[in-house]
């Protein structure tokens, strides 16, 4: 399957650049996967398309304000360091700019020596293993530093740091907000609750790869970034009671979505407590096992996100849907308009 067979026209002027004043005053593209009939609604109406039973499946992950801006301890250069991951200890996996200046052993410093790092080890693409130093706790230290990691396509400076983040992030740990969690506020959600609908939360730390463009000509060749999820006992044993009493799992985002059809795909359909590290790419084709809905951002031309959602809805479907996102005009990406796919 070719890559550019999902490709579209998007405006630049299309591209959401900063939140909305209200999360739940988003557009709200309906999207029937059997029939590819669209409606349009706002996402306070999101109610309107659940019932009674329905299980909503949210990523409660946190983004980490994980770009911080240092200078090469020897020359006063300056430097910019994206956090990616973790390692062991103080050691970090991280993105560096200019990379060509942080060799193995070169120093940063950040904030007037508040937090330095020393290269321990260089990897392919812009990438260093860096080993931290700071006094405290390094947490508090990289909230007072760092800013948050907008996706490369969002140019304005965000004013509140916190509509990066959704109302219900708990685990910290991500590179990237999972957007489509976004348009919920405690009050929506507590409404949701009141009609009967289970809601359920897992963990999955988005990564940079996401942003990554697919680079390859056919779908098959690509080789997706792995990233760490966890479910719980009771995500799983609620999610499980659902799916076996008939209702509706409907995941929000494309990371809960990959969270649960990893889970799924490893334990014979069922859902179960998991945690570990997933790889899984999901284009047309795919069975899915997990869920039978989802609720998702408008995503990039070419990525594996739109080729996601067109594995779902149908691909046919999905070009169309998005062919009149753009025609009406709808905000697309992370702080974008939102679509739910029934």
């Amino acid at each position: 399957m070719k890559v550019e067979d999902f490709d579209f026209n998007l405006p630049e002027e299309l591209i959401a650049q900063t939140p909305l004043a209200e999360r739940t005053e988003s557009r709200l593209m309906v999207l029937d996967k059997e029939t590819g009939k669209v409606t349009h609604e706002v996402f306070k109406h999101i109610t309107s398309f659940l019932q009674q039973g329905d299980c909503l499946v949210l990523n409660d992950t946190k983004v980490m304000p994980a770009r911080l801006y240092g200078v090469k301890t020897e020359t006063g250069a300056k430097i910019e360091v994206l956090l990616l991951k973790q390692e062991d200890g103080d050691r970090w996996e991280t993105l560096i700019k200019p990379a060509k200046r942080i060799k193995k052993g070169s120093q940063i410093t950040f904030g007037d020596g508040r937090l330095s790092a020393v290269c321990i080890d260089e990897k392919e693409h812009g990438g260093r293993i860096l080993e931290f130093s700071y006094e405290g706790i390094f947490y508090e230290v990289l909230d007072e530093l760092g800013e948050m990691p907008l996706p490369p396509y969002i140019k304005e400076q965000l004013r509140e740091r916190d509509r990066y983040q959704t109302v219900f992030a708990k685990e910290r740990g991500s590179a990237a907000a999972p957007t489509a969690g976004l348009h919920f506020t405690e009050e929506l959600l507590e409404d949701i609750r009141k009609m009967g609908v289970h809601i359920a939360f897992l963990t999955l730390h988005v990564g940079l790869g996401t942003f990554r463009p697919v680079s390859v000509d056919t779908i098959e060749e690509h080789e997706m970034h792995a990233e760490f999820y966890h479910v719980s006992e009771e995500t799983a044993r609620l999610i499980q009671k659902v799916k076996d009493e008939g209702g509706r799992i409907i995941s929000v985002g494309t990371t809960s979505t990959r969270t649960l059809e990893t889970v799924a795909r490893d334990h014979d359909g069922r859902i179960e407590a998991a945690s570990g590290w997933t790889d899984i790419f999901i284009y047309p084709g795919f069975k899915f096992q997990a869920i039978d809905g989802m609720i998702t951002n408008f995503h990039l031309p070419m990525s594996t996100l739109i080729m996601l959602v067109s594995a779902l809805a149908g691909k046919e479907h999905v070009m169309n849907a998005y062919n009149e996102a753009v025609k009406e005009k709808y905000r697309f990406f992370s702080f974008g308009d939102a679509m739910l796919i029934k």
